[in-house]
């Protein structure tokens, strides 16, 4: 009867983890339409491409080495197809039905691929409207397969940083990664933007700012929806166990935080806009619910309703803050995506500790730099490398005639014509 019973808590742990693992991945699609409704109409094409073509860059690099260097895996997932009941079952009689979560080591690649592929497309909204196609590419190669799992292997993995100090042993915690997954995503990002520069009339000479409007607000609208639906399994499946009514009741919380601190974002990034500008800029309410997401990703579980919601509207106005003034320093980022997932990811690594007492701020603190400088200085690198060898920037030509017809000769919308007035 025991064994039945360890049997179906690893089918139903193991069940959950490609559930949840499938609700991330529909994040891509949310991840696309944002930022397909975020650029200008010319560069659609070219930007769904890059979506499409990161996920399938990351899912590929990953199982060649990226787990591998991550949790010591077996290059190409060597092994990973063997089932081994007998080993399951030894480890549960040990455990007990309360134990660790136990599950196939196949679903749990294919969990934390989907996260890979999230903090690469982090890179892609930031870089949007001006990078070569082929140079980001080549770089998604570079950060999937290696410098993020490299990075998680010194968070998740539980590795030493390059043998010096170990991040757990601070007090460092990222329960879901705003700081493994977000923060690292916005410093890859950071790091292409500063090579890259801003796009053409973005900024003037008198120190100006000049708004340049997404194509499709309703596809962006979408777009967070869809994210914000897949972060249930971003943040739910990340409590790795459901087979047991603790467990189960931490499951719901997560969901319940989650959702919390996404709403309070939204609302809180509304109210700023309203007070600040006498306008309810929909860009900015996205932002806000996406900033409500990053912020609680660092801990969803040992908040209480209230404290999610608190931190999700502080994250709403930070974000806001972080957007305007990035756009003041003349760091052109089209779709916020440094603020969002950077400034509010050091900001969720910063809140841990008030409510998870096995956390302390100096660990928190080590973590995000550790994670921070690792991936910007890689990232530099390697931005710099291609700019030297292929460059990195299309010509400005190609981008004012769009990205969709430089990169890939096909319009997004081709029924839509401009006409001219004679006069």
């Amino acid at each position: 009867m025991e064994n039945e019973i360890y049997q179906l808590q690893y089918a139903i742990d193991t069940f959950y983890f490609l559930v949840c693992g499938a609700l991330v991945m529909w994040m891509a699609a949310g991840f696309s339409m944002l930022e397909a409704g975020l650029v200008r109409a010319k560069n659609t094409t070219e930007i769904l491409t890059k979506n499409i073509a990161l996920y399938s860059i990351a899912c590929i690099m990953y199982l060649i080495c990226g787990y591998s260097i991550m949790y010591d895996g077996g290059i190409f997932l060597s092994g990973i197809e063997a089932f081994d009941l007998g080993g399951v079952l030894a480890s549960k009689a040990e455990e007990g039905f309360e134990g660790g979560s136990v599950y196939s080591g196949a679903s749990d690649f294919f969990f934390q691929v989907v996260f890979v592929a999230t903090a690469m497309s982090i890179v892609s909204g930031a870089v949007a409207e001006r990078m070569k196609l082929w140079a980001f590419l080549i770089f998604a190669v570079v950060l999937t397969g290696f410098i993020y799992p490299l990075e998680g292997s010194w968070t998740w993995g539980g590795a030493d940083v390059f043998g010096l100090y170990n991040l757990g042993d601070l007090g460092f915690s990222d329960f879901a990664g705003s700081g493994i997954v977000h923060l690292a995503g916005a410093a890859a990002a950071l790091a292409g933007v500063l090579l890259l520069g801003a796009r053409k009339g973005k900024y003037g000479k008198n120190g100006s700012v000049n708004p340049i409007p997404g194509s499709n607000m309703p596809l962006a609208t979408v777009g967070t929806f869809i994210l914000w639906m897949g972060w249930f399994g971003f943040n739910g499946g990340s409590v790795l166990k459901l087979a047991d009514a603790s467990n189960a009741h931490s499951v719901a919380m997560v969901f319940l935080n989650t959702n919390a601190a996404a709403a309070a974002g939204a609302i809180a990034a509304l109210l700023v806009c309203k007070l600040t500008w006498g306008k309810a800029d929909l860009t900015m309410l996205l932002n806000g619910a996406l900033a409500g997401l990053v912020a609680i990703t660092a801990e969803p579980s040992t908040p209480t309703a209230l404290q999610a919601t608190l931190f999700g509207a502080v994250a709403g106005v930070l974000v806001v803050a972080s957007i305007v003034f990035f756009d003041k320093i003349k760091i052109d980022d089209p779709v916020g995506a440094i603020s969002v997932h950077g400034v509010v990811g050091l900001f969720g690594l910063l809140i841990v500790p008030l409510t998870n007492d096995g956390s302390s701020f100096s660990g928190q603190i080590i973590g995000a730099l550790t994670i921070f400088a690792w991936v910007f200085v890689a990232s530099f690198i390697v931005w710099s490398i291609l700019k030297a060898v292929m460059g990195i920037r299309v010509s400005e030509e190609e981008e004012m005639n769009g990205m969709d017809i430089a990169d890939c000769g096909i319009d997004a919308y081709p029924e839509f014509v401009t006409v001219k007035s004679s006069s």
